[in-house]
């Protein structure tokens, strides 16, 4: 029986990577996770930033466990740093599992065309993206390495203060949205009651 493969989309906004989800999911008999539909669904037109590290959690946890199972798994997020592909390759790190990163790639004009298209023809299917968060982002990106991308490249130590790389995701992507710390529920009720 061959490995089951965690597929890793790799990119910026409207380089292609959904599309290749879409074939991969179809190529391969593989379960799709694409994040952006799960927002949309669960969000409409707003774009919740607090949300999307628990939505990315949920939908890693669920890939993992399909992984397990046997099933191949492609997670559609994007990933533009180094740190999340590496804790994501490593959490596939098993006799019966292998990660697979997909780099996905374009000219900015091309990728803001494209973007710029898909918004006129299915605006509900994104959001608006200006070109100054398209440049933004495009800075942010960690370009993967050739040892990312073909598997040569061991999975480095996850970085301080984390102990492991299954720490290092439970803090990036928990499992629930956060609330405000600084806001005690009990206090913030007393004060409210204070006020009537």
């Amino acid at each position: 029986m061959d490995a089951a493969t965690l597929h890793l989309m790799v990119g910026l906004p409207g380089t292609g990577k959904t599309t290749l989800a879409r074939r991969l999911e179809a190529d391969e008999g593989a379960l799709r996770l694409t994040k952006d539909e799960w927002v949309k669904a669960l969000h409409g037109p707003r774009n919740p930033t607090a949300e999307q590290a628990a939505i990315e959690g949920r939908l890693i946890e669920i890939g993992l466990r399909v992984l397990e199972l046997g099933v191949d798994v492609v997670l559609d997020f994007g990933l533009w740093s180094r740190d999340e592909r590496s804790a994501l390759r490593q959490a596939a790190a098993d006799p019966r599992t292998t990660a697979r990163v997909h780099h996905l790639h374009l000219d900015p004009v091309e990728q803001s065309a494209r973007i710029h298209r898909r918004q006129r023809e299915a605006p509900g299917s994104t959001w608006p993206m200006s070109e100054d968060e398209l440049a933004a982002w495009a800075t942010a990106f960690e370009m993967p390495t050739p040892g990312e991308l073909d598997g040569s490249e061991p999975v480095h130590d996850a970085p301080a203060p984390f102990a492991s790389w299954d720490d290092w995701r439970a803090h990036r992507w928990p499992s629930h949205v956060p609330t405000d710390p600084s806001v005690d529920p009990s206090t913030d009720v007393m004060t409210h009651l204070r006020a009537d």
